[in-house]
């Protein structure tokens, strides 16, 4: 007879998930590392108490916003290789809710995480309850729903009984590297603190192994075919790379082969900056160097990509009338896009498949194509080096001499973290990744507010490494909150606060498309009703420290290289708060090396929006789609 345990729902789910592992290359680590939670009347008898129960099997971290504590999970597992993730649980209503936002970011991102929001009462002893969403139609559905089409997998455990096959499934999927994403289990209220006698084999531990399929042989024979016979092939490095880790592994057909390797956002660092083949970001936000290689590039080898628009410049950047895409990837709905031919395979076997096989035929690309793109990174690294140079240190530094500030200091230990506003696209351009998991750029959904949520979960998952959270003040505004989770827990982050006065970058866009760079400043009204007055006298280093954070001012490029040192060298939570230009003005950095289609207004008076039309339409010419 098999033997049972009793406990409730909630305590059977902490017990269960403190029994998940990973496995991957012989390394076995904890899959839910420890538990976020806000409480309110959905979770606190439930798995609040649950976790008071079972305090010494899962680590419990108190948050202040529960899209915040997504993003920290999130970062936890990105720097975990998604092989570790941390569990978020919420009350009902708007604590449930507030999780779309992160759950959408780690879906688009693959990257797991595992929510638990409390949801109605499964049997409606009162209809309805606080908070509840009334919906005429049908008695099945919650707020929690909304979580439905940002999920991997999502259900809701209606009875004590359906939690066992659920709770394998959400492993399951939060383990499938192609799958991974954002998994939820609504929890009713009433069932969480429901007691059920559980086989004690639910709560026997399990280790989940993460696959690394090879590449199939005939796809693998038309690639090394496809390879050989280009003159001007161009890797793209996505994600995926680092996900497997793989860099090595492309570092090594990178060597053998000579063909040069440019990375997307979320690629970026799979070389060091250094490496004779890397040629830096690639598409709207990319170098020089590698998008005029992408303009004439005849085999672009997609290697854990998904090809967004900004990385293919919204179908203009590719436009070789005789390129053919090779996209190695372990997803075959991403490995199929833009007709390539697919390599459908865990990127670090893939490449090194490839490699093997092309070192065995002695395939290496020209030295003319070879010098060619040697001589021009060297030019751009010149243009990088120009940005961050600051000649007069007593002045108020432009925000790529602040990236210049910052790289003088780091080393291959240190990340930085950074997921939108201007900063994206200046770093994707200028910045000199020195290690593989340095550069943690957020831009699948690119979210305001991830950036020091983030900074917590990574410096939680390597605590001996220096974690930069880099945010503009639009970004700060959006979520602070967590700096007090920072202080609590004694997380010794380092948020560089860069204050210019509103969205510089969509500023930027505005100013493009003919917008005017309409509601995009932060400034008083004029007496013409626009905001074109003086900047709004918030001091957002004062906000910073009355959450508890340590905050250096720096007024000019000398005194932001002597902040940045100290908070560098500090074990306590620390802000350098320094102002650059306002967002009215450029950023400094080289101007986009490629488009990015944003729709202009097709009839308007203003001279401004007819010109930008104008200019779209040009570019709209130009893009192509890829069908053989």
């Amino acid at each position: 007879m098999t033997s049972t345990t009793r406990l409730t729902v909630a305590q059977a789910l902490v017990r269960f998930l403190s029994a998940q592992y990973t496995e991957r290359d012989g390394v076995r680590q904890r899959l839910i590392g420890a538990t976020w939670g806000i409480f309110g009347h959905g979770n606190v008898a439930g798995i609040g108490q649950a976790l008071i129960e079972y305090g010494d099997e899962m680590p419990y971290h108190q948050g202040r916003n529960e899209q915040a504590m997504v993003h920290a999970a999130v970062g936890y597992a990105r720097q975990s290789n998604r092989l570790s993730t941390h569990a978020v649980t919420t009350s009902i209503g708007p604590g449930a809710t507030n999780l779309v936002t992160g759950a959408a970011l780690a879906t688009i991102n693959h990257l797991p995480v595992l929510l638990l929001p409390g949801d109605i009462f499964a049997t409606r002893p009162a209809d309805p309850v606080l908070q509840q969403l009334e919906v005429p139609y049908a008695g099945d559905v919650s707020v929690n729903d909304c979580l439905r089409p940002v999920s991997k997998y999502f259900d809701r455990i209606t009875r004590p009984e359906a939690l066992i096959p659920s709770a394998l499934n959400a492993m399951r999927v939060l383990t499938d590297p192609v799958e991974t994403g954002a998994v939820t289990l609504a929890l009713p209220q009433d069932v969480q603190a429901e007691a059920y006698d559980w086989p004690d084999e639910f709560f026997a531990e399990r280790t989940w192994v993460v696959r690394r399929p090879g590449a199939d042989p005939t796809e693998l024979a038309q690639a090394v075919r496809a390879i050989r016979s280009a003159r001007r092939p161009l890797v793209v490095a996505g994600g995926g790379v680092h996900h497997s880790r793989a860099e090595e592994a492309l570092a090594e057909f990178a060597e053998v082969t000579r063909i040069p390797v440019a990375s997307t956002q979320a690629g970026k660092g799979s070389l060091r900056f250094d490496h004779p083949q890397d040629v830096g970001g690639v598409g709207h936000t990319g170098t020089a160097t590698a998008d005029e290689l992408a303009r004439t590039a005849d085999l672009v080898i997609g290697v854990g990509t998904r090809y967004t628009d900004f990385t293919t410049a919204s179908g203009t950047l590719f436009s070789n009338p005789d390129v053919r895409f090779l996209n190695l990837n372990i997803a075959p709905f991403d490995g199929h896009k833009l007709a390539g031919m697919p390599l459908i395979a865990d990127a670090r076997t893939g490449l090194e498949e490839l490699t093997g096989r092309l070192e065995m035929h002695g395939h290496r690309v020209a030295d003319s194509y070879v010098t060619e793109y040697t001589e021009d990174k060297d030019r751009w690294e010149h243009r990088v080096d120009a940005c961050y140079e600051a000649d007069e240190p007593d002045v108020r530094p432009t925000q790529p001499q602040v990236l210049g500030a910052l790289d003088a200091i780091v080393d291959e230990s240190d990340v930085i973290i950074n997921a939108a506003g201007s900063l994206p696209g200046d770093l994707h351009k200028l910045w000199r990744a020195r290690s593989r998991d340095q550069y943690h750029l957020e831009y699948g959904y690119s979210c305001m507010g991830y950036e020091i949520p983030a900074a917590i979960g990574v410096k939680m998952a390597a605590p001996e490494r220096p974690v930069w959270a880099l945010v503009g003040d639009g970004t700060y505004l959006m979520m602070p909150t967590e700096i007090v989770t920072a202080v609590q827990e004694g997380v010794a982050i380092k948020v560089l606060l860069v204050q210019n006065h509103g969205y510089a970058s969509i500023g930027g866009l505005s100013e493009e498309t003919g917008a005017e760079r309409f509601g995009t400043a932060y400034r008083y009204r004029a007496e013409d009703g626009a905001f074109t007055g003086a900047p709004l006298p918030v001091d957002l280093a004062a906000n910073a420290a009355s959450l508890g954070m340590r905050v250096l001012r720096a007024k000019t490029v000398r005194d932001l290289r002597e902040a940045l040192a100290q908070a560098r060298a500090a074990d306590t939570p620390t802000c350098v708060y320094v102002e650059t230009e306002t967002a009215d003005t450029v950023s400094g950095p080289p101007p986009a090396q490629a488009w990015w289609d944003v729709p202009v207004a097709e009839t308007a008076t203003r001279a401004s929006a007819v010109k930008a039309r104008e200019l779209y339409e040009r570019h709209v010419s130009t893009r192509r789609r890829h069908l053989c």
